[in-house]
């Protein structure tokens, strides 16, 4: 007895009805467009309530469009793509309007005259001055910071991922975990009621540095804790097969295979400390002139620099271009640090052969 076979005709996917390329451009022009008139229409004064009315207009057009010409199954996926552009959008805007405000606020007064020079002798209600005894700071300050943190935290991370069992290492992931979300203000207030007021020793940056590698650690942990559980296990296992010991694969081995990732995570650091002011104002206290000594007196740093610029103005117009010219080069300090931290990167990243 023969059993015949019913053919099963299933769509082709390749001839159904599709947008064509170009109508996720259109569209958005089109929302771009009506988005401003009806805010125009409304007396919407804002610009935000305009672009988000486009966005809105975005997602709502490509799901009517889409379910009518390519379903709905198709249409939730254009719909899901379309959010993620808005939300990616909505996320540069901020950015890419911060960096050209800072550039061209800032670039007023930024001229090698101003970041070789100190605010000695110059009030901030006077032109002129310069940021060279902030850098000097900054550069002192968060290198100290880093030279303290990242031994502390990397032995930390390969504690907890290559040897930490039972309650002590749950204890060191708790506080970990807690030193994260503390503010900067209680790691200053912490230096300086055990530095200063306990111990007896006066504003230096190396107080600063304390205070700012409290909050560094806590990143470069949580990193490089990450980056040291992406290493496979295959190569652990392999290297102690061949007799090498556990101290010595560390080493070799997964330190190499993650020291792309761990660098990164440390330039994250970096960054994270660079900007905070809060401990800075607490214990390097600000210093007009220049000062290369980081264990002795009070010294400047960038982000202290920028408020007393703008606290202590007086609503004067050359403070202001000060300001904004020292967060250029803060920012500008930020992006080498992390264009360093890729090339480093790639040069150690592990070579892989075909």
């Amino acid at each position: 007895m023969s059993h015949a076979t019913v053919p099963v005709k299933r769509p082709d996917s390749l001839s159904a009805a599709r947008l064509p390329r170009w109508s996720p451009w259109a569209i958005a022009v089109g929302s771009v467009a009506a988005g401003c008139a009806i805010g125009l229409g409304a007396g919407l004064d804002s610009r935000i309530q305009w672009g988000l009315l486009a966005a809105l207009l975005f997602v709502l057009v490509t799901f009517a469009l889409a379910a009518k010409v390519e379903g709905t199954r198709q249409a939730k996926d254009r719909v899901a793509t379309s959010i993620v552009w808005v939300a990616f959008v909505l996320a540069v805007i901020p950015l890419a309007s911060l960096v050209y405000e800072t550039v061209k606020r800032g670039i007023k007064v930024l001229d090698p005259y101003f970041l070789t020079h100190s605010m000695g002798f110059v009030t901030s209600m006077e032109t002129g001055g310069g940021i060279y005894h902030a850098i000097l700071g900054t550069l002192e300050q968060v290198g100290i910071a880093t030279l303290i943190s990242v031994p502390i935290g990397l032995l930390t991370a390969i504690y907890l991922v290559e040897y930490g069992r039972g309650k002590l290492a749950k204890a060191v992931t708790f506080f970990v975990d807690v030193m994260t979300g503390v503010p900067s203000i209680v790691a200053g207030l912490f230096i300086l009621s055990f530095w200063i007021l306990i111990l007896g020793f006066g504003f230096s940056g190396f107080a600063g540095s304390m205070a700012l590698s409290i909050l560094m650690i806590p990143v470069v942990v949580r990193s490089t804790e990450e980056m040291l559980k992406l290493v496979p296990n295959e190569l652990r296992e392999a290297s102690l097969a061949l007799g090498v010991p556990k101290w010595r694969t560390i080493l070799k081995v997964v330190l190499p295979t993650s020291i792309g990732g761990i660098t990164t995570g440390v330039m994250l650091a970096v960054a994270r400390i660079a900007g905070e002011t809060a401990p800075v104002l607490l214990l390097v206290f600000g210093n007009p002139l220049i000062n290369g000594n980081p264990f002795e007196g009070p010294q400047a740093s960038l982000p202290l620099y920028i408020y007393e610029q703008y606290a202590k103005s007086g609503g004067n117009e050359a403070a202001y271009d000060r300001a904004w010219a020292a967060a250029l080069v803060l920012i500008a300090f930020i992006m080498i640090l992390n264009l360093v931290a890729r090339g480093i990167a790639r040069w150690k990243a592990p070579k892989t052969g075909r």
